[in-house]
């Protein structure tokens, strides 16, 4: 079921003895900041979200709920559409704002689109911060998500594009690994303001995202563009060629070059992109960039980096307790993130997902039994049961971290052909902010109504998206990027559609 590996290739198309450069892992690393803007929100939130200054000021009722109305089940606390507001409001912008990222990424280069994107979070991060009503602070996330939906769009492929084939899934994971660094400096932020006196270290949270987007939108500045987009834009054979020997440390790059010279003339035939998708021939890719991020999005990673805080104080832990647990869960997920880097490129796609699929589906049952016996609609799981839900939450975290985190982002990012890759990029992005905003918006209610079954619902999901796997998705270690539409002609499924 899986394609051919092409051993030895390297970028976009051949490796013809290069190497990996200090020029590429630089700029790499810059552009991967992005992930940093996207983890940084995702662990901020939840954190602020427990804080009690925060929701006295912003969110009352959920405060007194909180705080005092012993009638309200544990479950449903915290169920407020106007919490949930804030924290889904982000990922509808970042919904549309990637549909513009789309054309000015395929149009002026994944570099600008970068800019664009730490620009947009650094006024995001500032306006929040200055929040004084709770309309405010939406706005804020609002200009969040623009930065989100831009970065999220052109930093995947601009790492994808650079990287040469045999390293391509640890330089893309990369993304992931910021995005868990931007959680885990999250939860230390909070873990911190959360002490200080007077109420006003939510502001300080928040306005430390401004660092990370600083720095991404300094450091754009001063990124290459990647041979693929100069050729795709410009035409200019030379300029691309003289950047392809530069990132690849060799003068041997013919070969490689003249793979996205064809892909570039096959690429300028293509005016309507998104038209260009519903064709038959490009269905198997088209299926990947909806079916991928909705299917990262229903393994429950959400409830955990969105709402831990919220679910630990729910399971009983108090409000410092809560904030040090999730940054336990973050060391986990970057550590874990890490490994995978290291292994993607020799152990392939198809292993990583089967392994974190099968300990993201035990350890959420195992937490659905254990609430679902032990944590009723009111007083609090034992100390020793508290504990217990933290380890598994720490192996769900592990198992999405090796898995569907990083992975979510790289396959797609290394599938579509250039003629399709922007706008197939955008829908995978588009659809992965549009699932998250259903998730989040929709999580606290569906914590109060299933209780301790929602911990079965997303489980169940984990199930079906590993045998997704195994039976659609095939292999893509050490396939040069321009040579991807191979794996589709000798799958046993999808032949029968580009053939």
């Amino acid at each position: 079921m899986a394609g051919p590996a092409v051993a030895g290739q390297g970028g976009s198309g051949r490796d013809n003895g290069g190497r990996i450069t200090w020029f590429v892992v630089l700029s790499c690393m810059m552009a991967a900041m992005g992930g940093v803007l996207f983890g940084y929100d995702i662990g901020i939130t939840g954190g602020v979200s427990s804080m009690e200054p925060f929701l006295k000021k912003f969110f009352p009722r959920v405060y007194t709920r909180m705080r005092g109305d012993t009638r309200i089940s544990n479950y449903c606390k915290f169920d407020s559409q106007l919490l949930t507001a804030f924290t889904s409001s982000l990922y509808i912008a970042g919904f549309f704002a990637s549909f513009f990222a789309s054309s000015m990424t395929r149009s002026f280069g994944r570099k600008p689109s970068i800019i664009v994107g730490g620009t947009a979070y650094l006024a995001g991060s500032t306006l929040s911060a200055a929040a004084f009503n709770a309309y405010m602070l939406i706005f804020g996330r609002v200009l969040l998500g623009v930065g989100v939906g831009f970065a999220n769009q052109s930093v995947p492929l601009y790492l994808s594009e650079m990287a040469p084939a045999r390293y391509r899934g640890a330089f893309n994971i990369g993304f992931q690994l910021c995005v868990c660094m931007g959680i885990l400096s999250a939860n230390l932020v909070n873990f911190g303001t959360e002490k200080i006196k007077g109420g006003w270290g939510w502001r300080l949270s928040i306005a430390a995202a401004a660092m990370p987007a600083s720095i991404l939108t300094l450091g754009a500045l001063f990124l290459p563009e990647t041979p693929n987009s100069l050729i795709q834009r410009t035409n200019d054979q030379q300029k691309a060629k003289l950047m392809l020997q530069r990132i690849r440390g060799t003068t041997d790059i013919q070969e490689e070059l003249n793979d996205l010279i064809d892909a570039s003339m096959i690429s300028k035939t293509t005016h309507h992109s998104f038209d260009k998708m519903s064709q038959r021939k490009y269905r198997p890719q088209l299926v990947m960039a909806i079916a991928i991020p909705f299917f990262q999005q229903v393994t429950g990673i959400n409830v955990i980096t969105f709402y831990a805080p919220i679910l630990f104080l729910t399971a009983g832990l108090g409000e410092s307790s809560s904030l040090l647990s999730s940054v336990l869960i973050g060391i986990v997920g970057t550590s874990t993130t890490l490994v995978s880097m290291l292994v993607v490129d020799r152990f392939g796609r198809r292993a990583l997902f089967f392994f974190g699929g099968i300990k993201m589906f035990v350890s959420q049952m195992t937490i659905a039994s254990i609430m679902a016996s032990h944590l009723k609609d009111h007083g609090e799981l034992s100390k020793g049961y508290a504990c217990l839900v933290l380890v598994l939450t720490g192996i769900y975290v592990a198992g999405f971290s090796c898995s569907w985190g990083p992975l979510g982002w790289l396959v797609p990012s290394e599938i579509f052909q250039m003629e399709i890759r922007s706008a197939a990029q955008s829908i995978t992005v588009a659809g992965g902010l549009i699932y998250t905003f259903i998730i989040a918006q929709t999580f606290l209610a569906m914590l109060c109504h299933l209780k301790a079954g929602i911990f079965f619902f997303f489980g169940g999901w984990v199930a079906v998206m590993t045998g997704f796997v195994y039976l659609l998705l095939p292999e893509t270690r050490n396939i040069p990027i321009e040579k991807m539409d191979q794996i589709w002609k000798e799958h046993w499924f999808w032949s029968r559609f580009v053939n």
